[in-house]
């Protein structure tokens, strides 16, 4: 039923405020952050009155604020839709199905979003057009910034150099009944997948996200179309996916390495990544070819060498080993073609390479275990490139995977290595943060061991948790979260280096160097 002007009003700070003001403040703020344009105003307006099934606007000319921010704007209007009935529910997935619709209304369409990027990218530099492309993402709330604003982050010094640890806040509990319903959902295979060009404006449902706010921008790479859009879980900055047009399996391939070097060579301040094509050593996405890309540097990138070796066919490209916890090949030339087929020699290599001594088998059954991990960075003139070994195998010791973390990291990190984590940033589950807090008091009040294993919420970081509780006997609270932030830090450090196929030991470093010296055979 169509609400008439005069009695469409919510309260709010004590006074009564239309629904039409609000309207025409997200308006405002719309043209503002360019992304309404000159006779777009009316259109949005009408789009907007169609959804909250309002017969009639009251035009107004809203002062904009720089105060204001995307949230704050969304949320009175989605509030009177809940009164209203226009949600079903009140809960955060119908509140996020409803606000990216709003949005949708304001969100420029695809073709005028990659026009804007390509003529930025002419006229200013790819650095602008990303960072134009990034703004919007933020402005239209397809990255919601209040929420990326929640994670919790710090730096953790390793042997290795300082590591990253992140607990991820940004992904919102979801409410139980929602939980419920989705599960009731009929399955769809459209959109095909969540990297899928089909998402683009798709209205979304209670098991797949609304994508009326999302925008890809076209890109060819190696002579066939990607797209590149921003992931709304913002890990880092300008946190980036590129996407292959149609859906295809993620293989690391030749084709792999020619693609990342050509895209820093179109973005040289980015760097582009693929995770590795295996389970337990690849992402959460292995039937999507996709990368990750950003304005980041990564731990990993300043990783000190461990040892140059000549790399032969190839004696113009500089080629080293990284003193870090997984197993890293650095290749450097000017030329990114002959980098692109130095690579390739050493994939091929290392896919058929097995060492008993080192437990490296390349295949078991038929079964493939040997992979890699790539990736490409610019150095000024020079292209950069980062071949870290992986292996999948599976043992009865450790059935989750040989060269994955081991069981007793799993309390912190249970989840494959990729990409991310590989560079030194880790992603650690939202539970952390209550379970740590819990731990900081159980460890101030020197709770034993034993007290902890029978806490039902923090018990499984008992055995970790027992050195601290030994030996802190008059810490506060605070003091002993920081002790258990810098151990989670640790904890990461140890689970990288079980991800390395060659330890940073005597004996792993010399049986590195035994698949170095099989490249000359």
């Amino acid at each position: 039923m169509r609400e008439q002007a005069c009695t469409n009003c919510t309260k709010k700070g004590g006074f009564v405020l239309k629904i039409y003001e609000r309207i025409e403040q997200l308006l405002a703020f719309g043209k503002a952050k360019q992304l309404l344009g000159e006779g777009d105003i009316e259109y949005a307006r009408n789009r907007l009155l169609e959804l909250l099934e309002l017969d009639e606007g009251m035009p107004s000319e809203a002062t904009f604020s720089e105060e204001w921010t995307v949230v704050a704007l969304l949320k009175p209007i989605v509030d009177w839709s809940v009164e209203k009935g226009l949600i079903p529910e009140d809960t955060i997935l119908y509140r996020d199905l409803w606000d990216t619709k709003l949005m949708g209304c304001l969100t420029p369409w695809p073709s005028t979003v990659t026009h804007h990027f390509y003529e930025q990218a002419k006229v200013n530099g790819p650095e602008a057009a990303t960072a134009s492309f990034y703004e919007l993402a933020q402005n239209t709330n397809y990255i919601r910034m209040d929420r990326v604003a929640l994670n919790e982050s710090w730096i953790s010094t390793q042997a290795y150099g300082e590591l990253e640890v992140t607990i991820n806040l940004s992904k919102p509990e979801l409410d139980p009944k929602d939980i419920a319903k989705g599960r009731n959902v009929t399955a769809s295979s459209y959109p095909n997948g969540l990297l899928h060009k089909e998402n683009v404006g798709y209205a979304g449902r209670l098991n797949h996200p609304a994508r009326q706010n999302l925008r890809q921008i076209p890109l060819e790479l190696g002579g066939a179309k990607w797209l590149m859009q921003f992931s709304p879980y913002v890990y880092y900055h300008q946190h980036a996916i590129v996407l292959s047009g149609e859906k295809q399996p993620m293989r690391i391939t030749r084709q792999t390495f020619g693609r990342l070097l050509e895209f820093v060579e179109k973005f040289p301040h980015y760097f582009i990544g693929s995770n590795a094509d295996l389970p337990i050593v690849g992402g959460s996405i292995l039937s999507h070819d996709h990368y990750q890309a950003g304005e980041y540097e990564f731990p990993m990138a300043r990783a000190e060498q461990l040892s140059t070796f000549a790399l032969p066919y190839y004696s113009e490209i500089e080629a080293s080993l990284l003193k870090w916890p997984l197993s890293v090949i650095r290749l450097r030339a000017d030329d990114r073609n002959r980098l692109e087929e130095a690579a390739t020699f050493i994939l091929d290599q290392w896919r058929r390479y097995t060492d008993l001594e080192a437990d490296i088998y390349s295949s078991t059954e038929d079964q493939p275990h040997n992979t890699i991990t790539p990736i490409a960075r610019r150095r000024g003139k020079q292209f950069e490139l980062d071949l870290v070994l992986r292996n999948n195998r599976t043992t009865d010791e450790h059935p989750f995977g040989l060269f994955h973390p081991h069981e007793e990291v799993h309390p912190i990190k249970k989840e494959n290595i990729g990409l991310i984590e590989v560079m030194g940033l880790a992603i650690l589950p939202g539970r952390l943060k209550s379970e740590l807090l819990q731990l900081a008091d159980a460890v101030s009040e020197n709770q034993s061991a034993q007290t902890i294993a029978e806490n039902q919420a923090i018990q499984k970081h008992a055995e970790w948790v027992q050195a601290l509780t030994a030996t802190n006997s008059s810490v506060t609270s605070d003091e002993a979260l920081v002790q258990l932030k810098e151990e989670v830090g640790n904890i990461f450090s140890t689970a990288l280096s079980h991800c390395g196929v060659f330890k940073q030991t005597n004996a792993g470093i010399k049986a590195f160097n035994r698949f170095i010296a099989s490249l000359n055979e």
